[in-house]
């Protein structure tokens, strides 16, 4: 019986859901914080920190040569209205830029807590906030698009798109809704939470497995197993931050996508 014991304390546990689910540091007014609305709570604080730190000499009249942290300011921001805002939605976009902007941003430092130590979870793993994020976008697109065409007009744009026999629209007419009002929100949060949730998972299993078995079931098998998982684990790393940046990027981008098809007349 000892043994079995034993033997069950010391095998491998692979990772999975509960490793998204840390306990609560503590309860504030029946609301527990935990890791992932510490992280939410810090990437707000970085973001506005980090743009109020760069735009803060322009607005005191002093930005006519920038500083480091103004020039870095000043493209990262550049790089969301011209690559995403300008691109996608043209001279229109420049009024959303602050949205599209704060998004990225956001999302890129959530993401990026994933491989930030103690932490080590990016907070858009969790669904509730890039399901916030998503409603937020749909929240946007579809109030422009009743703004300029009125709530009917805009659902008739979009359900009956002109030139289109008219049997084709029993099956159009239902799609576009779909794809509109639920589709669009429900794949832009998905994407976002599955591959931080994936990409974390993967990276958590090569570095437990390799302290396994590096320190567990040891022999020539298990250090040189153990350490070919911890050099890919640095591996990994690197390319999970590539994928965090590239879902902020992803995400804006679609927002922006959105935007801009609810400011023409057909969508």
């Amino acid at each position: 019986m000892s043994t079995a014991l034993l033997a069950e304390s010391t095998a491998f546990k692979a990772p999975g859901p509960s490793d998204f689910e840390p306990p609560p540091f503590f309860t504030l007014a029946g609301v527990e914080v935990n890791k992932p609305i510490v992280i939410v709570l810090l990437s707000a604080v970085i973001v506005a920190a980090f743009f109020y730190a760069a735009s803060r000499r322009i607005a005191a009249g002093q930005g006519m040569v920038p500083g480091k942290l103004q020039y870095a300011g000043e493209s990262a921001y550049g790089f969301v209205r011209n690559s995403i805002a300008l691109e996608t939605i043209g001279k229109d976009g420049l009024r959303f830029v602050p949205v599209l902007a704060t998004l990225f941003f956001f999302i890129a430092v959530n993401n990026m807590f994933g491989i930030i130590p103690p932490f080590q979870l990016p907070g858009t793993s969790k669904i509730a906030i890039p399901l916030g994020l998503a409603l937020i976008v749909w929240v946007i697109y579809n109030w422009l698009g009743i703004q300029r065409m009125g709530f009917v007009g805009y659902f008739k744009a979009m359900m009956f798109p002109p030139g289109i026999p008219w049997p084709v629209y029993i099956i159009l007419a239902p799609i576009e809704l779909l794809s509109n009002v639920i589709v669009r929100p429900v794949t832009l949060c998905l994407r976002l939470t599955l591959n931080m949730f994936a990409g974390h998972l993967v990276l958590v299993l090569f570095v437990l497995g390799g302290e396994y078995l590096l320190l567990e079931y040891g022999g020539v098998v298990g250090v040189l197993a153990g350490s070919v998982s911890i050099l890919a684990s640095i591996v990994v790393t690197f390319f999970e931050l590539f994928i965090q940046l590239l879902q902020a990027y992803v995400f804006t981008l679609l927002a922006a996508l959105y935007i801009g098809g609810a400011l023409v007349d057909e969508h």
